[in-house]
């Protein structure tokens, strides 16, 4: 996919099997997975972090192939899922250091350009947000209080 303010291409990535079958050298049971995502998020990792911890320390390369649930799906029926989604979380948390360096640099323009658009990526995803009803419709993003949204 292309970049959206730049002519250029996008990051190189890898591409998920196109087999939807259940791997067949996964040994673990559907509840002993479950059970795994939430030891992991009670110990404060994101959904990406645990999809990745699961891939490279258990072996298991997909866990809806294997559960038929997101690891987000099991977060939110255990009540461990947080309140932001993780992307607008951290481009929350992008916004908030490009103002200050912004705060730090007043002079740097290519700063100011990068903070407006990830401002506009942030409303963005928010909009998304709201019609699919993960954000409430009353949900807004003010760039003055967003240190507290992510806190």
């Amino acid at each position: 996919m292309a970049r959206m303010y730049s002519r250029k291409r996008g990051k190189a990535g890898s591409t998920k099997p196109v087999n939807k079958d259940k791997p067949t050298w996964v040994s673990y049971k559907p509840a002993e997975i479950e059970a795994l995502i939430v030891k992991l998020a009670k110990q404060d990792m994101t959904s990406s972090k645990i999809g990745l911890v699961l891939r490279d320390s258990y072996g298991i390369p997909d866990v809806k192939l294997v559960t038929g649930k997101k690891i987000v799906q099991v977060l939110k029926e255990k009540d461990l899922a947080r309140k932001l989604p993780e992307d607008i979380t951290f481009l929350i948390h992008k916004h908030i250091r490009e103002m200050k360096h912004f705060e730090e640099n007043k002079h740097d323009m290519v700063a100011k350009r990068g903070l407006g658009l990830t401002e506009a990526k942030v409303r963005r995803l928010a909009k998304y947000y709201k019609n699919k009803g993960v954000l409430p419709a009353d949900w807004k993003y003010d760039k003055t209080r967003a240190k507290l949204l992510v806190a």
